[in-house]
């Protein structure tokens, strides 16, 4: 606080503490994966994480020939979240399929994260039969958005994806371009669920704040460089 006395009034400035300042600011990305350990996540509907997953090079890989008796299953945060940006590496091993979900809602009554969650596939499109079906397409809006284009890296290489779900307006991209641009909950939201797969599952796109989700289809993939940032 300062004071200037001017004609014998006296003026009172008030500043500004850095620390007020760092409150207004916005955090920054806060890894969800250290590179060395599992640690945040654990399988869906357990507490904790399959064996098939495994931390090689500073990636998680999914390694279907190592499920032993706790298998693998869909990894997901123990965290929840609302609004995010959330960032990734991911590639596949040839034909593999896995996704990145999120708005999971982790709950008895549903037996997969993919019961409520919607989903960012993640595919090899020439060597997985979900290649050849509209919206199954790597970056897609699983079964409910389409891109119309699809800067996806060859099998074998590392793509960057980001999901930015911010009160409502969710966007995907890979490798840094757009691929998908929709609105959720409302009545278009609400056609997209009508006209997929899920139109009849009590609970799919609803939920506002959830997990998220790297899938266990059953195929070898691996994640690296998970990070989110609060909105």
């Amino acid at each position: 606080m300062k004071q200037y006395i001017i004609s014998g009034l006296v003026l009172v400035v008030m500043g500004c503490s850095s620390t007020a300042q760092t409150t207004k600011a916005k955090k920054g990305f806060t890894p969800l994966f250290d590179g060395k350990t599992t640690s945040g996540w654990h399988t869906y509907g357990k507490t904790t994480v399959g064996s098939a997953w495994q931390v090689q090079d500073g990636a998680i890989h999914l390694d279907p020939k190592t499920k032993g008796k706790d298998g693998g299953g869909d990894l997901v945060t123990n965290k929840e979240y609302t609004n995010f940006h959330l960032k990734l590496e991911w590639k596949v091993a040839p034909k593999s399929n896995s996704g990145v979900i999120f708005y999971i809602h982790e709950d008895p009554k549903y037996g997969q994260t993919y019961s409520t969650g919607p989903e960012m596939q993640v595919l090899d499109n020439d060597g997985h039969p979900d290649g050849k079906i509209t919206k199954h397409r790597a970056g897609n809006l699983y079964d409910m958005v389409k891109s119309d284009v699809e800067p996806v890296k060859p099998v074998g290489e590392w793509n960057k994806s980001e999901i930015i779900s911010d009160n409502g307006k969710l966007t995907f991209i890979l490798n840094g371009v757009k691929v998908v641009n929709t609105t959720m909950w409302d009545d278009n939201w609400k056609a997209l669920i009508a006209g997929s797969k899920f139109a009849k599952w009590e609970g799919f796109g609803t939920y506002k704040t959830g997990k998220i989700s790297l899938q266990d289809h059953g195929d070898e993939v691996w994640y690296r460089n998970i990070s989110i940032k609060e909105l």
